[in-house]
């Protein structure tokens, strides 16, 4: 169990971190199927820098490409804490998305 009483599952081999990313999984991997989606990536790690120095890095679930081309970035949050909103604007500024 999770500090935030998530509970893991383990969905072809990957420790997923709770049931709702897990069944977000599985719905991103049909579309994938499907052809509707494609390059699906599980927990991409963004680096945010500052004058050329890292000060911190930005997980999220899931990374995939649209039908049209463009790059998603996705997170599965039962809980949104101060840290995530923070990484979340930061991202936004220095991703642009």
């Amino acid at each position: 169990m999770t500090k935030y009483r998530a509970k893991p599952v383990v969905i072809d081999g990957i420790r997923i971190d709770s049931k709702g990313e897990a069944a977000r999984y599985l719905e991103l991997k049909q579309m994938v199927q499907q052809g509707a989606i494609r390059n699906l990536r599980l927990q991409p790690k963004f680096d945010f820098h500052m004058n050329g120095e890292k000060i911190c890095y930005y997980k999220a679930d899931f990374q995939y490409e649209d039908g049209l081309g463009n790059q998603i970035v996705e997170d599965f949050k039962g809980m949104k804490t101060p840290m995530y909103n923070r990484k979340k604007k930061m991202f936004k500024i220095v991703y642009k998305q």
